[in-house]
């Protein structure tokens, strides 16, 4: 049997052109490199950067028994080629969105990634929303930065504790809500935290994950999942559905940047059969080509899904 109560949103996977620039704009945020895989013979690295401190949700556990993981992968060569750029899935063709950090005090935190010279999307002051920001990193990925404390508390707050910060979520856009939202609860086992329905402006926000319930009360006012981490945001634009044929860009196909979320699970063969009995679509099964530890799946958008073993119940099939 295979428990999706078990199931962690355990990583987002980023192409990036320097892996020495990317792992720094992580680490300024917070996060610590807890593993790296090397495979020279087929001239990539991944290189999973989470928070670690003792105040993190996940501290100490085993990369894959973790949720709000950030995996970078890196193709040798691209730190020198001139006309090698990621794809940031905001331009078009459009498909992923961001990643998200929260953090205790907002003004602070954006305050000293300005400082320490790296780029905005949008600074706190920037438009009308004022209770958020997106940074961008070396590879013009979005970064949103959202608060775990009321903004206009924080306001005259000069410091802020990096290890306090938590990788809240990941968005993607779909086509089709009912659908995508009937695949992440009924096939991956999630669950809906909570909705943003924003009619003035046409579109609405999903945030699934796993674990317990959002709660009811909110720190900053809007958001009551600001404190957790391994969230799937899933932003709906209106009438998408009603488009022919495939509407965002997977991120795998040209141009590449976002690759895949991954989910860990408590019995890798039981889940993937679970899974073929409720008619998924397979990008790669668990006994395909050569590594017989991992499998991947799509969503309806044809999303990749990486499916592995979450070690903690177990070790995988074979070597990762």
């Amino acid at each position: 049997m295979t428990d999706p109560s078990k199931y962690k949103f355990n990583h987002s996977m980023l192409r990036v052109k320097d892996p020495k620039a990317s792992v720094k704009f992580y680490e300024h945020l917070g996060m610590s490199l807890v593993n790296k895989f090397e495979f020279p013979d087929n001239k990539f690295d991944l290189y999973f950067l989470a928070y670690d401190s003792p105040k993190a949700a996940s501290h100490g556990n085993h990369w894959t028994d973790r949720e709000g993981i950030i995996e970078l992968t890196h193709n040798y060569g691209t730190e020198d080629d001139e006309t090698y750029k990621p794809h940031n899935g905001n331009k078009e063709p459009q498909g992923f969105g961001h990643v998200c950090v929260s953090v205790d005090n907002i003004q602070a935190a954006c305050k000293r990634i300005s400082d320490a010279g790296y780029r905005f999307q949008k600074r706190l002051e920037d438009g009308r929303m004022r209770s958020i920001a997106f940074a961008l990193d070396p590879d013009d990925y979005w970064v949103e930065i959202i608060a775990q404390n009321p903004v206009d508390k924080t306001e005259d707050v000069k410091e802020t504790d990096l290890a306090t910060y938590r990788m809240n979520h990941t968005m993607i856009r779909i086509k089709d809500k009912d659908v995508s939202l009937k695949f992440y609860q009924d096939i991956m086992g999630m669950n809906l935290k909570r909705t943003s329905e924003n009619t003035s402006a046409n579109f609405n926000l999903y945030f699934l994950g796993y674990g317990a319930p959002a709660g009811g009360k909110s720190a900053n006012g809007v958001n009551p999942t600001a404190d957790r981490e391994g969230l799937l945001e899933l932003t709906w634009n209106y009438g998408t559905e009603e488009k022919e044929g495939q509407v965002y860009h997977d991120g795998n196909s040209e141009p590449q940047g976002f690759g895949h979320i991954c989910v860990s699970v408590d019995d890798l063969t039981k889940a993937c059969e679970r899974f073929e009995e409720k008619g998924v679509q397979w990008k790669k099964r668990l006994t395909d080509g050569r590594m017989k530890n991992v499998a991947f799946v799509l969503d309806p958008d044809g999303y990749w899904i990486e499916v592995i073993q979450n070690e903690k119940y177990g070790k995988a099939p074979g070597e990762y």
